[in-house]
């Protein structure tokens, strides 16, 4: 092989990587985006766990509960793992169960982005639809730095913001005896929130 043919295979393959990466970067542009958290790591933050139960395993469960019910009801809908893309959407909402060293110490919660003009209103008419169901601790929002960074609340623009939803605490036995049998009954409280919330 001619050190020009090497050259040209050189600039073929970078030519490639450019379209892939531009390709795999696009934005996603839909009407919902759901995020099942943790969904695909394999180490790192992969999740809470307490003996047989995953918290990655119920927040792919419960969002894809809520992708179903917001398809059958025909909204675009657009569900993703950890891996959350660059997004143009109405809503977005992260799914996601609390974990604690010290057992039964946490609850249910929600996160947002304090910057985002409509995220605020948004998260405490989830807050007084979950609050009023769910019968253990409620935290306060969670506006941290690092909820903002994780959660990739930079890559979504969001019309009626990213909500990043704990629905309870997987560690704790208690709040998991109570959760497991509705986790159906929470994915459609979910998809019922976010279809009222589009009709605003």
């Amino acid at each position: 092989m001619t050190i020009r043919q090497l050259f040209g295979l050189l600039i073929g393959g970078l030519f490639l990587a450019l379209i892939i990466s531009i390709f795999n970067n696009r934005p996603i542009n839909t009407t919902v985006l759901i995020q099942a958290g943790h969904a695909g790591r394999t180490f790192g933050n992969t999740g809470s766990v307490n003996g047989k139960y995953r918290e990655v395993d119920w927040n792919v469960l419960v969002a894809k509960e809520v992708e179903k019910e917001l398809k059958r009801n025909h909204i675009d809908v657009t569900r993703v793992g950890a891996d959350i893309p660059i997004a143009n959407t109405r809503l977005a909402v992260a799914i996601h169960f609390d974990g604690s060293a010290k057992p039964c110490s946490t609850g249910a919660s929600i996160g947002y982005d304090k910057n985002h003009p409509k995220a605020r209103r948004t998260a405490l008419r989830w807050k007084s639809i979950y609050r009023g169901y769910f019968p253990f601790k409620w935290h306060k929002d969670n506006f941290t730095k690092n909820l903002a960074e994780y959660y990739g609340f930079n890559r979504v623009n969001s019309e009626k913001g990213f909500l990043v939803l704990e629905l309870g605490e997987i560690s704790c036995n208690k709040q998991v005896e109570w959760l497991e049998p509705r986790l159906d009954l929470i994915a459609l409280k979910i998809a019922d929130f976010i279809m009222d919330e589009l009709d605003r």
